[in-house]
């Protein structure tokens, strides 16, 4: 599966977040955006320490619809508690997450080239 699935499920859910935004008309705070993006990055940074688990873990189809169905429960249910805040967090904990696939991606990338020019 790999980092094409998970750009495409993270869109999937950044789809929903982006039209509950929409619908219940919500404005987006910064710092809650800012605050998801931490969130990510600090999630990144403990699943580093055991990536082959992890990956192997997320790689299985039941966790990934697992996971998001709970994404987009946890949307629904933040946009009818407090959708600025929640929806915002949830926002920037994808663009987060979407860019950091696109980094690890080039990175991925740059190395196959380089590794072929040798």
């Amino acid at each position: 599966m790999g980092s094409r699935t998970d750009a495409i499920l993270s869109l999937f859910v950044l789809a929903v977040a982006a039209v509950a935004f929409v619908v219940v008309d919500a404005s987006l705070s910064t710092s809650l955006f800012v605050f998801g993006g931490f969130a990510t990055v600090a999630f990144e940074i403990v699943a580093a320490r055991d990536r082959e688990r992890i990956r192997r873990w997320w790689d299985t189809p039941t966790v990934q619809f697992v996971a998001v169905v709970l994404a987009i429960g946890a949307v629904i249910a933040g946009t009818t508690l407090a959708p600025t805040s929640s929806l915002s967090a949830v926002v920037g904990a994808l663009v987060t997450y979407l860019a950091y696939l696109a980094v690890v991606r080039l990175s991925d990338s740059r190395k196959t080239t380089d590794d072929e020019r040798r």
